[in-house]
């Protein structure tokens, strides 16, 4: 295991490529969280520099101060991963570990705290450490393919409600009917057959609205 470094303010400072001065700003608004106090000398470690780094690479590319700080408010305060994907819990989705910058690349300036704070809600985002975890690769990929569609976050995260509450109606009906013949260990065996049966149906009621006037 790599030993914890920590730095005093003004190392800190060099280190993100900022002055004290900055930092102290930072430190105020509290856009970063508060350093291990040893007396009067303040310690600062690797998820400071990450934060501060994280800071500059968001207003490069174009956020604003006030953004930035309900952003990591949001991010300070998300779930957990272990809350999100539940520990040990069966899952065929892969979780991805993100950078607040390398979320806001995805959807194309749209993560904006309200779009964040959605998505916590949705359960879709958690929090590893200083890292951002979305909750499965797929949707990931599909929710940021449609911004670049031109899309609103905000509107795909709506729709991302309205699908989760049909998609768990399915999945309580696709139970019962095992469970009436089944047991419960037949339970993940038999999951690829309703993911089947849920994307021909869905398949099929596309070309149907497809083929409307």
């Amino acid at each position: 295991m790599a030993e914890k470094r920590e730095y005093r303010m003004e190392e800190l400072a060099r280190l993100a490529g900022i002055t004290v001065r900055t930092l102290r700003f930072y430190r105020e608004r509290k856009l970063i969280p508060p350093p291990r106090r040893e007396g009067r000398i303040a310690w600062y470690d690797d998820h400071h520099l990450a934060r501060l780094r994280t800071i500059t690479a968001l207003l490069e590319r174009g956020h604003t101060l006030s953004g930035i700080a309900e952003l990591a408010e949001a991010f300070d305060h998300g779930r957990d991963v272990g809350d999100l994907l539940g520990v040990g819990g069966p899952t065929e989705e892969e979780p991805v570990h993100l950078t607040p910058e390398e979320l806001a690349d995805h959807f194309a300036g749209e993560a904006t705290p309200e779009n964040l704070a959605a998505a916590m809600e949705l359960g879709y985002l958690g929090t590893d450490g200083e890292e951002i975890v979305h909750i499965s690769r797929r949707l990931l990929d599909v929710s940021s393919a449609l911004v670049h569609e031109g899309i609103p976050l905000a509107d795909v995260l709506a729709a991302a409600k309205q699908v989760r509450t049909h998609a768990d109606a399915l999945a309580e009906l696709f139970t019962a009917l095992v469970l009436r013949h089944a047991s419960p260990q037949d339970l993940p065996r038999l999951r690829p057959l309703a993911r089947s049966v849920v994307e021909a149906e869905l398949s099929l009621a596309l070309d149907r609205r497809m083929r409307r006037p």
